[in-house]
């Protein structure tokens, strides 16, 4: 499965996101609503089917010894989430501190998974990305 672009969305006071309806038949479908929530290094949250997560964490944990402190900061904020039948998942509260996740978030699917921003730290990530300018790898795009 790969999963474009998302909606933004307003976290509960419990800190439940509802699954946008266009993605949560068929996670329910093929993972049965499984998913794993982590910290990204861009200093947002993936959220992933579990056998996407299972094949991040397998090369993860591949890795040599010195990348140590990746491997931690990955596996060891990685939670397990299920699709609840409101059609939910809740994103613990250690995980939306460190991500900034107040009220609004951006959920963006990003290929085989999804991102969680905050709207104002996604805002200024894209920002700087333009600013820096396109790279010389995506200039041949017909992206304008």
């Amino acid at each position: 499965m790969k999963f474009r672009g998302g909606p933004v969305l307003t976290l509960d006071a419990k800190g439940r996101l509802t699954v946008p309806s266009r993605w949560r038949d068929a996670l329910m479908a093929s993972v049965q609503g499984q998913l794993v929530v982590a910290k990204g290094a861009d200093g947002c949250l993936g959220l992933y089917p579990m056998p996407v997560w299972e094949q991040v964490e397998a090369h993860i944990l591949a890795l040599p010894s010195e990348h140590d402190a990746w491997r931690r900061f990955f596996i060891g904020s990685a939670t397990e989430v299920d699709i609840d039948s409101a059609s939910r998942v809740l994103i613990p509260p250690e995980l939306r501190t460190w991500a900034k996740l107040d009220r609004e978030v951006k959920f963006m699917g990003v290929g085989a998974y999804f991102e969680l921003w905050d709207v104002a730290r996604y805002a200024e990530r894209e920002a700087e990305a333009v600013a820096v300018g396109r790279p010389d790898v995506l200039r041949s795009l017909v992206i304008q």
